[in-house]
C-alpha cells in the first residue's frame, strides 16, 4: 500500500498579489481548473493501491483544506495541523508517526500541494518504477529532466543504476541552485535532474534516518505527536512540543546525509510554479506570446502575463511584463525581476499592511466576507454563509451592525429572540447585544453588513460559543452568559 502525504504549508510569496499568507498559492486555481491542492489530490488516481491521503496543513488553513477536499468529493485519511511552520522534515515526520500507528509501516509518497504536473500518468509510472527500491529500504526521490539551464531549481546528480530496479539510480549529490554557466553544464552533462521535492520511502526508514541525522527533529516531532489532540476532523499536534522543533527540509535533514538515497528521472510536465514567469511558461498563449486571463485588452504587446480579476485591464506597447490585478492591489513587474517579488511582500509586512496577509475577500470556516466600503466610524461588508453553517455566538463592545439579506434565508439570534429573515428583509444588532447568524437553507446566504461604531477591528469580538474550535475558553472572565473568549 502507498500512503500519500500531501504537504499543504507554504506562503507562496513570489506569486503575490494573488497568493497571500491567509490564502496561499496551493488553494488557488491558477490554470482555470481546480486549485493546485485539488489537482494534486486528483492526480493520485494514477497511482495504484493508494490509500486516502494524509494532509499536513497549517492551523490557519484547516477549514480551507477541508472545504477544498469536500468540493471534489474526497475524504482524507487525516488532516494533521501544524501549530507553527517548521519546514518539510518535521511535517513528514509527523505524518510518518501517524502512519506507523494507523497503517503499520506503509510506503509514504510525499507530494507538495502547490506544484503542477500536466501528465499524471508519467508520474504514476515513475512511482511504480521507484517502488521496488523503496520497499527494499531506499529513500527515493524523483528528478525532472531539465528542459533549460534553470537557475531557480536545485539539482540531483544521478549515479549508477540501482540493482533490481528499472530506471532508478543512486544519488551521487544534491546540488544547490547554480549560476547560469553551471546550469548550462548540467544540461549538457545529462546526469543532472531538477529536484522535484517528491519522495517515496517507508515510514520507518525515514524516521530511522531522521533519528540518526536530525535527532532533535525526531524527538520534538515524536513529542508533538504523542501530545496531539483530535479536534473535529483534524489532528492537532502538541503546540509547545512542535514549537521546540528545529526548522529544516527533508533534503537537508535526511536526503543529503543518507547513503540510501535513490532518484527516478521523469518528465511529467512538472513545474513548482515558483514565479509568475514560470506560470507564463506553462500557460496557453496568443500569437504574440501573451497569456491573457480575465477582462484583458492587449495591443502591441508581446510575451506578457496579464491577469485581471475584477476590472478591465488594458495594456499597450509593452513586452516581457507581468501585470496582475486583484480587488485591492496591482502588480507590474518585468519578467526578469519576478523572483524579487518576495521583497515587496517583506516591505508590506514590515509596514504591517493587510495586503501582505489577506485578500479583500477573507475566508472563514462558515463561508467568507468581503470589504465593500469603509471610512471613519463605518464599514460595509458582503457576507456569504455556506448552507448549514453557523457563526459563533458573539458580542461586540465597540460596534453595532445592520444586516440586509440579499439571497437565501438567515436565522438570527439577537439577545433572547430567534427569528428568520428572507430576501430584502433586515435587522439591527445594537452594540453590546449577544447575537448569532445561521444559514438554515440549502443555498448560500448572502447579506450586506453595515458596521458603525468607534472601533471596527476584527478583534472586537467576545465569543460565547463556536462550532469550529477557534479558541480555548478563558475561564477567568465570566458573565451572565458564561465564559467569554476574546479574539478571532
Amino acid at each position: 500500500m502507498i500512503l500519500p502525504v500531501v504537504l499543504c504549508g507554504g506562503s507562496g510569496t513570489r506569486l503575490w498579489p494573488l497568493s497571500r499568507k491567509s490564502y496561499p498559492k496551493q488553494f488557488i486555481p491558477f490554470l482555470g481548473h481546480g486549485s493546485l491542492l485539488q489537482e494534486t489530490i486528483l492526480r493520485l488516481r494514477e497511482i495504484p493501491e493508494c490509500a486516502p491521503s494524509i494532509l499536513v496543513a497549517s492551523e490557519q488553513h484547516r477549514f480551507i483544506v477541508a472545504e477544498q477536499l469536500r468540493a471534489i468529493d474526497v475524504a482524507p485519511g487525516s488532516i494533521i495541523l501544524e501549530p507553527s511552520a517548521r519546514n518539510t522534515a518535521p511535517a513528514v515526520a509527523s505524518a510518518a508517526f501517524y502512519a506507523m500507528e494507523s497503517s503499520g509501516d506503509p510506503l509514504l509518497l510525499v507530494l507538495p500541494s502547490d506544484h503542477v504536473v500536466r501528465d499524471p500518468v508519467v508520474l504514476g509510472a515513475a512511482v511504480e518504477a521507484g517502488r521496488p527500491a523503496a520497499e527494499a529500504g531506499m529513500l527515493v526521490t524523483f528528478g525532472i529532466h531539465p528542459s533549460a539551464p534553470e537557475t531557480g531549481y536545485g539539482y540531483i546528480r544521478a549515479g549508477r543504476p540501482v540493482p533490481g530496479s528499472d530506471g532508478v539510480y543512486s544519488v551521487d549529490a544534491f546540488v544547490e541552485k547554480p549560476d547560469q554557466k553551471t546550469a548550462a553544464s548540467y544540461l549538457a552533462d545529462g546526469s543532472y535532474f531538477w529536484n522535484s521535492g517528491i519522495f517515496l520511502f517507508r515510514a520507518s526508514r525515514y524516521l530511522e534516518d531522521l533519528a540518526l541525522f536530525a535527532p532533535d527533529i525526531h524527538k520534538a516531532c515524536l513529542a508533538a505527536y504523542e501530545n496531539a489532540v483530535k479536534d473535529l476532523d483534524f489532528l492537532r499536534l502538541g503546540v509547545r512540543e512542535f514549537a521546540a522543533c528545529p526548522s529544516n527540509s527533508v533534503d537537508y535533514a535526511v536526503m543529503e546525509r543518507t547513503d540510501r538515497a535513490a532518484v527516478v528521472p521523469m518528465d511529467p510536465g512538472w513545474s513548482d510554479l515558483g514565479s509568475w514567469s514560470a506560470l507564463l511558461d506553462i500557460s496557453p498563449r496568443d500569437d504574440a506570446g501573451n497569456a491573457l486571463l480575465g477582462d484583458v485588452i492587449a495591443q502591441g504587446t508581446r510575451n506578457c502575463y496579464l491577469r485581471s480579476g475584477h476590472r478591465l485591464l488594458a495594456v499597450l506597447g509593452v513586452q516581457d511584463l507581468v501585470v496582475v490585478e486583484t480587488s485591492d492591489a496591482v502588480l507590474v513587474a518585468h519578467r526578469d525581476r519576478v523572483q524579487d517579488i518576495k521583497e515587496i511582500v517583506k516591505r508590506l509586512q514590515d509596514e504591517k499592511r493587510p495586503e501582505a496577509v489577506d485578500h479583500r475577500r477573507v475566508f472563514r470556516p462558515w463561508g467568507s466576507y468581503e470589504g465593500v466600503d469603509a471610512s471613519e466610524r463605518f464599514q460595509v461588508k458582503r457576507i456569504t454563509v455556506n448552507p448549514g453553517a453557523v457563526l459563533s455566538l458573539q458580542m461586540h463592545h465597540h460596534r453595532a451592525e445592520h444586516w440586509i439579506v440579499v439571497r437565501g434565508t438567515a436565522k438570527v439570534t439577537k439577545g433572547d429572540e430567534t427569528f428568520l429573515l428572507t430576501e430584502d428583509q433586515s435587522t439591527y444588532i445594537p452594540l453590546g447585544t449577544v447575537h448569532r447568524l445561521e444559514n438554515p437553507g440549502v443555498i448560500p446566504l448572502d447579506l450586506i453588513e453595515v458596521q458603525t461604531g468607534s472601533y471596527l477591528g476584527e478583534d472586537d469580538i467576545i465569543r460565547f460559543e463556536d462550532l469550529y474550535g477557534r479558541h480555548e475558553p478563558d475561564v477567568t472572565q465570566k458573565s451572565q452568559n458564561g465564559p467569554k473568549v476574546k479574539g478571532k
